[in-house]
């Protein structure tokens, strides 16, 4: 798989069936390693080991429903007291990040109301945290590390 702009960490890998997989720890199984598994399985240890963030606020393809179509979150950080804090948007390496990935996180968040925005490709990383008053985004150069 293709090299990240994020640290690399040590993943069990397997062979199954002419697919190779990766073992998710949050989810506790074996999932098919595509680019964006790829990067999303970065991600989360990133967040992990980085950002300090703990393994139980965090949940990877959370379902939900928006205009009666089931949509997939790709991560979801809660705060401790239960409500959606970080939303993250993952894509594969070469897909490129437009204006169509942040409406796509834009009406995850609808639903969500989280106050952090994550758009990767696992090569660019945009983190942006919603002004609410003025119903804008602010990019910001990182996240907040958990406290």
């Amino acid at each position: 798989m293709q090299k990240l702009n994020l640290p690399t960490y040590p993943f069990k890998l397997k062979s199954n069936e002419n697919k190779t997989l990766i073992f998710d720890s949050l989810r506790k199984k074996y999932m098919v390693l595509t680019p964006e598994e790829w990067v999303r399985q970065h991600f989360v240890k990133f967040l992990i080991n980085e950002k300090k963030y703990p393994t139980t606020l965090i949940a990877i393809e959370k379902q939900l429903t928006i205009n009666n179509l089931k949509k997939r979150t790709d991560i979801v950080i809660f705060s401790p007291n239960g409500t959606p804090n970080i939303i993250v948007e993952c894509k594969a390496p070469k897909v490129k990040i437009t204006q169509a990935t942040f409406d796509q996180i834009a009406r995850y968040n609808l639903k969500l109301n989280a106050q952090f925005l994550i758009v990767t490709n696992g090569l660019e990383h945009f983190y942006c945290m919603l002004d609410t008053e003025n119903e804008r985004y602010i990019f910001l150069k990182d996240i907040p590390s958990y406290n």
